[in-house]
């Protein structure tokens, strides 16, 4: 296990207040062992993505350092975002970056459960479900943090298998009222990808999201209804608009990026807005990627990818995907092998 090296990728529900955003990823960082090789506010989402990786005993150990900051500094009451939340720390997946590494990282989850005890609610998710149909993030953040007091409480819920916390306390009181609860868990890596639509009211993001995401769209009618499957494999994807920059996106959770790549989402999104009348503005990563992932989109990109190298093929997907949009991408710091390469380097 010392040679294994796994990565934690907290989500905290404060994207604005700069102050406690440092002060949380600070708590994280205070750890030796643990490096933060990013941290990403969003002020429309009012959320935090935060990226630990290192040894399992210091990636624990930063994450519970962070998530009870976390409970100290954010008051879920007082919150409010586009993007669905149920906690202070709304998710806390480990991703193995060691090849054959997933058990440690459901190991690691069961170990940041027991220094947690029941002081916060929390639920296992993914690869470190206790039940089949726990392992959805979806299915256990449904009416998210305002629905959590009624729901813990017994009132109407679609799924008793899904309801309660895996562990708790039992009593809402008021570190539940601030801090909610948070799903921990293991997963393989997740790309958070965001296609950039030159709209203001999302009105064709939506249609996009619902066409391309995996679980595609609900039809009713009356009591009856049925699903029409959408158009890619392992993808999550929402259409959201984005005020502070004045355009609309297509949020996607890519959940297996060796089958839908980045750049098969930017097509396939770029083709149905074109279909009404709109254009796309390049993309967005949120946290970090797979080296792996942007050398494939690269790939695409590039004119001449067999003579290619390694950097040119960044270089590609960095252009094509239009990741430089919003904000500079630097590869250094968002692709995870090179962040990690240069964290470990500096504090050699």
């Amino acid at each position: 296990m010392s040679d294994v090296l796994i990565e934690c990728v907290p989500n905290i529900s404060e994207g604005k207040d700069l102050k406690v955003i440092d002060a949380i990823v600070d708590s994280a960082r205070s750890v030796d062992g643990a490096f933060v090789l990013g941290c990403e506010p969003d002020s429309d989402y009012n959320r935090t993505v935060i990226t630990i990786a290192g040894k399992p005993k210091a990636v624990i150990q930063a994450a519970y350092n962070l998530i009870i900051k976390s409970s100290e500094l954010i008051d879920m009451r007082k919150h409010s975002g586009n993007h669905p939340r149920m906690g202070a720390v709304d998710v806390c997946p480990f991703v193995p970056l060691s090849e054959h590494s997933m058990h440690y990282c459901v190991q690691a989850s069961r170990e940041l459960s027991n220094l947690l005890g029941d002081n916060i609610p929390h639920f296992f998710y993914g690869e470190a479900a206790t039940k089949e149909k726990r392992k959805s993030l979806s299915s256990l953040r449904k009416l998210e943090y305002e629905g959590l007091e009624s729901r813990f409480n017994g009132d109407e819920w679609n799924d008793e298998e899904t309801r309660m916390p895996d562990s708790w306390s039992g009593n809402w009181g008021e570190t539940e009222k601030r801090f909610g609860a948070v799903a921990i868990g293991a997963r393989s890596v997740l790309v958070a990808y965001n296609v950039n639509v030159d709209e203001i009211d999302a009105r064709a993001s939506k249609i996009a999201g619902s066409m391309i995401r995996t679980s595609g769209r609900l039809i009713k009618n009356g009591k009856k209804k049925f699903r029409i499957p959408g158009m890619l494999k392992h993808v999550q994807g929402m259409g959201v608009p984005l005020p502070t920059s004045s355009i609309s996106q297509v949020s996607m959770n890519l959940q297996n990026v060796s089958v839908t790549s980045m750049h098969m989402a930017f097509e396939a999104v770029k083709s149905i807005v074109n279909d009404h009348g709109i254009n796309t503005c390049g993309s967005e990563l949120v946290g970090l990627v797979p080296l792996s992932a942007m050398i494939d989109s690269g790939k695409w990109f590039n004119d001449n990818p067999d003579n290619a190298t390694e950097k040119e093929l960044v270089d590609s997907a960095i252009k094509g995907l239009g990741l430089d949009y919003l904000k500079t991408f630097d590869p250094q710091v968002s692709i995870i092998e090179w962040a990690l390469n240069k964290e470990v380097n500096n504090n050699e």
